[in-house]
């Protein structure tokens, strides 16, 4: 793989806001360099559910194995514990199999759980309190948001008003400890990690990401979303079940529902979507000094090609590895 022992694990990091274009990059990157992904998305990895997600198809993966992608039924449950256990272990077998690690997609979350192994264990436990925190996230949402608001507000921020999953573990993690979970997550955060990490973020000039953000959400829709979610709905899927609720998911129950529009409902995809996109991108400055972030901005190269080159010489560089 390179000219000299690797003396750490080396990881690619390649994350940004959707719509930049990471798994086409992955994808070429990983040509060039005997590479593997491990998808750090937390909706690719269902069945069923291409359309929504995004999701990269066989055809467009090149021959490159891709790992944690349309892995498991939309009925079970994915989280970042579950992300991490999965993710250390593919990155030790690609490694074995001596090739280089991709870790690719918008969770910042996930990518932060690999690379800072981040510690999720807890001692104590209060169902009762879980189960009335599950039971206000489908009944009464707003109260929900409003007390992780009251209890930590950082968190909160963070968190954004749809994941409900992090919301009750935040909440469940006040209560237990007394402590606030952002108190928890800065210390984490100054752990070193076990990686020789290149951590790479695709990013753009907002409007034009913005653009291509509405043009993917109309492309969805002409690709049949709206038959996708249909389809799960059928299969007894409700709007506040944990697959439901990524972008383009939620905000169809209620147009197959009667209750809004078809447009209404495009609409908010979009809006959210852009709100998500601009969230992700947040989250990543605040990773950019720990984790030595490298902005990519994929609109200043002339071409696909020419920001492909650069990614891959700088990669080449860092792990001194032998270029074509």
């Amino acid at each position: 793989m390179s000219e000299k022992p690797l003396t750490e694990k080396p990881l690619i990091i390649l994350a940004g806001p959707t719509a930049t274009g990471k798994s086409k990059t992955s994808v070429a990157l990983c040509r060039k360099l005997s590479g593997s992904v491990i998808s750090a998305d937390s909706m690719q990895v269902y069945h069923d559910m291409p359309i929504g997600s995004a999701r990269i198809l066989p055809e467009e993966m090149g021959g490159i194995p891709h790992y944690l992608v349309d892995l498991i039924d939309p009925a079970e449950e994915w989280n970042v514990v579950r992300f991490q256990k999965e993710a250390s272990a593919a990155v030790e077998e690609i490694l074995d199999q001596g090739r280089l690690p991709f870790v690719v997609g918008g969770t910042g979350f996930y990518i932060q759980a690999l690379l800072y192994d981040i510690d999720f264990t807890s001692q104590e436990q209060d169902p009762e309190f879980r189960v009335y925190l599950e039971k206000l996230s489908k009944e009464d949402p707003e109260t929900l948001c409003q007390m992780l608001i009251a209890a930590d507000p950082e968190a909160a921020a963070e968190i954004g008003p749809y994941n409900f999953k992090r919301m009750i573990r935040a909440l469940e993690y006040v209560h237990l400890s007394g402590e606030k979970i952002s108190d928890h997550n800065r210390r984490e955060r100054e752990k070193q990690s076990a990686y020789d990490a290149l951590y790479f973020v695709l990013t753009m000039d907002r409007a034009l990401l913005y653009r291509r953000i509405d043009e993917r959400v109309d492309q969805m829709i002409r690709d049949g979303l709206v038959d996708e979610v249909r389809a799960l709905r059928e299969r007894g899927l409700k709007a506040t079940d944990q697959s439901m609720q990524g972008l383009g998911y939620r905000q169809l129950f209620p147009y197959l529902e009667g209750s809004c529009s078809l447009e209404e409902a495009v609409s908010r995809i979009k809006q959210e979507t852009r709100h998500f996109a601009k969230r992700q991108l947040t989250w990543f400055r605040r990773e950019e000094k720990r984790s030595r972030i490298r902005w990519v901005y994929a609109d200043r190269y002339s071409s696909h090609e020419e920001m492909v080159q650069d990614l891959y010489e700088t990669i080449c560089g860092h792990y001194n590895l032998k270029t074509e």
